[in-house]
């Protein structure tokens, strides 16, 4: 029964994570200043909750681990500072696809910060995610280039693989205190962002107030509690299965709620870009033979709900 449980509020979590950009599109405020609004209540929220379960603060005693950590939340404030403005730009689906190419930046950079070496799946998901993201930009590509909103939900997927790879160095600051951390670390950095954008002044419309709050109670604070109070009950590879349903249930908000389409090209892109991720993160969980045939371990992505 706790089994079932556990499953039932992993996949709330996911869909209140696809559903970020829907309720952000109802927010009058500037991307970041949504981004800023949104860390600051989540993060009030999570360590209530945190602090509430009589849990304890340990990331002081860990210096090392807790810099990790707050690499990884700034990263995590800038890249859904990007991941916003891109979704005003090209639209929720197709930014959101689009940031699915992080989990492949975090695999092509692991030789290099995990001595890990590449290996046949992991080259073709590669392979597979390139060629989603130029099918879903292929218009943009034929005339001018890549779009301005497509390159910054690029650079937000860069900035993904920052704080997976920053996570993944963390070996004792983990689970909901790291996430408490993180949401701490993205205020941070996005309050010093906002104030260079326009100072301490920030104004808030009666009819933003309701969204904001869903958006950081509901979807970050409630999202992240069910999502690390539920995983420890299920299986990993389960885990990275049903992450994809994040990005699949953002596209269908999308288009049941603001109407928006993708050609049949870009469903074809996106199509590649969560196949490709997610061969490449299940083949990680299977022994497989390198170019050398040597069978060696993968490395071990974990999808990051913080999005």
């Amino acid at each position: 029964m706790e089994t079932h449980k556990s499953y039932l509020k992993f996949l709330i979590s996911l869909v209140l994570f696809g559903s970020n950009g829907i309720v952000a599109s109802f927010i009058s405020l500037k991307s970041f200043d949504i981004v800023l609004l949104r860390t600051f209540i989540g993060s009030i929220f999570i360590i209530s909750v945190f602090l509430i379960g009589k849990n304890k603060f340990i990331f002081y005693k860990h210096k090392k681990d807790s810099l990790f950590v707050f690499i990884s939340g700034v990263a995590l404030g800038m890249s859904w500072i990007f991941l916003y403005e891109s979704y005003n730009l090209s639209g929720i689906g197709m930014a959101t696809l689009i940031y699915y190419c992080g989990p492949v930046f975090v695999i092509l950079v692991s030789p290099f910060v995990f001595k890990e070496k590449f290996t046949n799946n992991k080259l073709i998901g590669i392979f597979l995610v390139l060629i989603g993201m130029v099918l879903i930009n292929f218009k943009a590509f034929s005339k001018n280039g890549l779009s301005k909103g497509s390159f910054l939900a690029f650079i937000s997927a860069l900035f993904f693989a920052v704080m997976t790879i920053s996570n993944k160095k963390s070996n004792t600051v983990v689970g909901f205190e790291c996430s408490c951390l993180q949401l701490v670390s993205a205020f941070a950095v996005t309050a010093v962002y906002c104030f260079c954008k326009h100072g301490i002044y920030l104004s808030v419309k009666t009819s933003d107030i309701l969204p904001l709050l869903f958006i950081g109670v509901i979807n970050t604070g409630i999202g992240c509690w069910f999502y690390f109070s539920s995983m420890h009950d299920i299986p990993s590879q389960t885990l990275s299965v049903l992450g994809y349903i994040e990005p699949l249930s953002a596209v269908l908000f999308s288009a049941f709620f603001i109407h928006e389409s993708l050609s049949a090209l870009q469903i074809a892109g996106g199509l590649l870009i969560l196949g490709g991720s997610a061969f490449t993160t299940l083949s990680e969980s299977k022994p497989s033979i390198r170019f050398k045939t040597v069978k060696v371990p993968y490395l071990s992505f974990s999808h990051s709900p913080l999005k």
